[in-house]
């Protein structure tokens, strides 16, 4: 099967080497032509334009978007448009809002193109074990593109959710879900860490773990890595970025009244990163010194 790629960072790019891989003909668009050559290498065919993407596909055309949320996926869709041909379909494989999805969708269903939207999850790891896709899509849209999944996903690794829009409602859940987890681990190790009693071996506990305990996972095989690597993460800034599912997921939990308070709380934590030194504890430092002459610390 012959589909297009767009945008060939660290999960666009590691996809076309799997797509590659696995036996699909991939044309590859990137802005940066060094980024370009090296899929070509693999096999690929390179494009120089959007334009030129849908040039070198045939009918119905097939093109994967991999660009950044928001503003970027309108643009690149716009610019598809005049080389697209009714029954063609636009995989969406990014972190699109779903509501952004569904407008999409409606739009592009007029003109007689699906959209498609592909939540996907395995970030670097993907390339070797594979992505877990999460797909909204119409039925027939989904039939056409199955091949596709088939060669990115392991085994059972991919799912038809709903149509258009479901995909990345799972996917924004799926990243709400890991916040929490995340937070947790992060609170975990920062006691033992801490800990007056204990010299404790962060590497030794995550590795432990992972053999039959409850708490075992993928992430925690990755805190083992981290650990093995720098014991104290000594390197690192504990700033933590967000890339908007969490945000968008606790707002779905608002909507919808239904209490989402480990989700929420992690979010906040990422915010609170983000700062050097927090006003908020300084007003509290404050009012417990005036109202009972609490000491503070001098900045």
């Amino acid at each position: 099967m012959r589909l297009a790629m767009i945008g060939l960072g660290r999960m666009g790019g590691n996809m076309s080497e799997r797509l590659i891989k696995g036996g699909q003909e991939v044309v590859v668009f990137d802005r940066k032509p060094d980024t370009r050559q090296r899929y070509v290498s693999l096999g690929a065919t390179e494009a120089t334009t959007l334009s030129d993407v849908t040039a070198k596909l045939h009918s119905p055309r097939i093109v994967w978007i991999m660009v950044p949320a928001g503003k970027p996926v309108d643009e690149t869709i716009a610019s598809l448009l005049p080389g697209l041909s009714k029954g063609d379909v636009i995989i969406d494989g990014g972190n699109s809002n779903f509501h952004d999805t569904i407008r999409r969708a409606v739009e592009l269903q007029a003109k007689g193109i699906h959209l498609v939207d592909s939540g996907t999850s395995g970030g670097i790891w993907g390339l070797a074990n594979g992505y877990c896709l999460m797909i909204g899509a119409s039925p027939e849209a989904f039939k056409l593109c199955e091949p596709i999944f088939k060669t990115l996903a392991p085994t059972d690794g991919y799912g038809h959710m709903g149509p258009p829009g479901a995909g990345h409602y799972v996917k924004m859940v799926h990243n709400g879900i890991e916040y929490g987890m995340l937070q947790a681990y992060a609170e975990g190790y920062e006691i033992l860490h801490a800990s007056r009693d204990f010299k404790l071996d962060l590497h030794k506990i995550a590795a432990v773990w992972n053999h039959g305990s409850v708490v075992r996972s993928w992430l925690n095989e990755l805190a083992e890595r981290a650990f093995e690597k720098d014991i104290e993460l000594s390197a690192l800034r504990g700033y933590v970025e967000d890339s908007g599912e969490g945000r968008w997921t606790v707002q779905e939990a608002i909507d919808l009244d239904v209490p989402a308070p480990v989700i929420t709380l992690s979010l906040l934590t990422r915010l609170r990163s983000r700062q050097t030194d927090s006003f908020s504890a300084k007003v509290i430092a404050a009012l417990r010194n005036e109202f009972g002459g609490h000491a503070v610390k001098k900045s």
